[in-house]
């Protein structure tokens, strides 16, 4: 793929997003599922609640991650400047998109270049794994985490969306010495990330095994990346492949909770199809240690800084409610509470 190509798909891929509905159709996040138990006097101040917490040794200000999204062309420039700004203001994590593109055109690295508005924050630079295997490595990771002066490298790993993407890389033999390789020799940690189709308990022990210090599971029940390569698709058998895939994927209630019956302790970042406070507060007491969002996100984003910033003052809102309707008054004692409850099985 050329250079040139690889920054038409960035703008493909915010398009596509903000302007078709390629959300999964039939599989949910699974949080429907749950439900908390009601406290009705909860004996707190509401204005006690707190919802500060730590993720890779970093304090933050709120459980919430601005999941990876864009860069690489001029939009993307200013979606990444709004979200970094209200990130800082709120003190909470923000990943970039794949940077990729910033390898192969160094010119357009200033599009993921966000610390100078976000400089104490926890920032994750990007790089699908499978780029390992097609010239890229530890040189490519140290290069893109300096860029950034980023405090973790994410390793996004997305098959389905490669079988899919025209032209798309799927040579994934061997990834697992060499991300061995990367998270053993780089001065940051290394985080595990799928695109939207989910990590297995089984995948997460493997990639623990390497060296891997963090999992974002990604699980099915948002954007169906299939569904967005079927858009980009060149004929019809690329449009058909989209469409037949989906609904493919492990939801991401069952990869949070499976995870954790593996490892208790790993730090586990809950994402895809996540969509408010709610969802969030779900996700933290099934186990995960934050959540991550891209759509509601990215829909902000395109408006401006304002919008930004408004979507992380209902989502605190909305986390802040649950904690003060189960009588919790921080993460960690909703954790332990039990007040959630699996109301419907599948």
């Amino acid at each position: 793929m050329t250079e040139a190509a690889t920054q038409v798909r960035k703008a493909d891929h915010i398009r596509i997003c903000l302007e078709e509905d390629v959300q999964f159709r039939q599989i949910s996040n699974g949080l429907e599922r749950y439900r908390f138990t009601h406290c009705c006097l909860p004996e707190l101040d509401r204005n006690d609640i707190d919802l500060t917490t730590q993720f890779l040794d970093k304090q933050l200000g709120a459980p919430i991650l601005i999941s990876s999204m864009t860069g690489g062309t001029e939009q993307a420039a200013t979606i990444n400047r709004r979200l970094a700004i209200a990130a800082q203001q709120y003190k909470i994590p923000m990943g970039v998109g794949s940077q990729r593109v910033a390898l192969e055109k160094p010119e357009v690295a200033d599009t993921f270049a966000v610390r100078k508005y976000a400089p104490d924050i926890p920032l994750f630079a990007n790089l699908g794994a499978v780029q390992l295997n097609y010239n890229c490595g530890l040189e490519q990771c140290l290069r893109i985490v300096d860029t950034l002066e980023a405090d973790a490298l994410i390793l996004h790993i997305n098959p389905l969306q490669e079988c899919i993407q025209p032209q798309g890389d799927t040579n994934f033999h061997g990834l697992f010495d060499k991300i061995e390789t990367v998270c053993s020799k780089l001065p940051v940690p290394v985080i595990a990330k799928e695109v939207g189709n989910g990590i297995s308990a089984a995948m997460a022990k493997k990639l623990l095994s390497v060296g891997v210090t963090a999992i974002d599971v990604a699980g099915a029940g948002g954007t169906s990346w299939a569904m967005v390569e079927s858009e980009r698709a060149q004929n019809a058998m690329g449009r058909r492949l989209g469409r037949t895939f989906s609904d493919w994927g492990l939801p991401t209630a069952d990869c949070i909770k499976s995870i954790r019956t593996i490892d208790v302790n790993v730090p586990l970042i809950a994402s895809g199809g996540l969509r408010h406070g709610l969802d969030i507060a779900k996700s933290i007491a099934l186990g995960a240690n934050i959540a991550g969002l891209a759509m509601p996100f990215l829909k902000a984003a395109a408006t401006s800084e304002i919008a930004v910033c408004e979507l992380i003052e209902v989502l605190i809102a909305e986390i802040t409610t649950v904690l003060f309707c189960t009588g919790n008054i921080n993460l960690e004692q909703l954790k332990r509470s039990q007040s959630l409850q699996l109301v419907q099985r599948l």
